[in-house]
């Protein structure tokens, strides 16, 4: 099962992913935690990086692929849970932010285990006032209606809580 959790800055999204990877491994799945961020020297950035390494379990393995994400998830042949938090980190460590959409839904597919995908809603927010956070807010836009196309399951969190959307028509 594919299951994308979407929401803006501070929506509570990842929080609500690790539930449900936490669920998942009550049930007896293993569970790895797949960041996407490299550290990128930015003190804010790294203490959140901190922050959600503190709140996984021991128990989680912790894959961190970065802009190889594709490969990555191709190459990876268990049946754990993957948790792949977020896309618009690795959007962000791809240049010109030109990532391999299809490639990537395509390796979901492929996949033997459950995977769980954070990513950022971008559509909702200011319009972006440069040219470059135009591109970015673009690529990550299309990127998640390649994968929520894909998904069994697609989550909006909002304030902590999670809506469930439809399928699109």
């Amino acid at each position: 099962m594919i299951t994308l959790v979407l929401g803006g800055a501070r929506s509570g999204k990842s929080e609500y992913a690790e539930k449900l990877a936490a669920r998942a491994e009550a049930g007896g799945c293993r569970v790895t935690y797949v960041a996407t961020a490299v550290a990128a020297g930015d003190p804010d950035f790294e203490d959140r990086i901190g922050r959600h390494r503190e709140r996984r379990p021991d128990s989680w393995a912790t894959d961190e692929p970065g802009p190889e994400l594709v490969s990555y998830l191709r190459a990876e042949r268990s049946t754990a849970t993957l948790l792949i938090d977020s896309l618009g980190t690795w959007v962000a460590s791809v240049s010109d932010f030109a990532v391999d959409a299809d490639g990537f839904c395509a390796a979901l597919r492929a996949r033997r285990g459950d995977t769980i995908v954070v990513s950022e809603e971008v559509g909702m927010g200011v319009h972006p006032s440069t040219e470059l956070g135009g591109r970015f807010r673009d690529a990550v836009g299309t990127l998640n209606q390649g994968v929520a196309n894909t998904a069994d399951q697609v989550l909006l969190v909002v304030a902590g809580r999670a809506l469930t959307l439809g399928k699109g028509g």
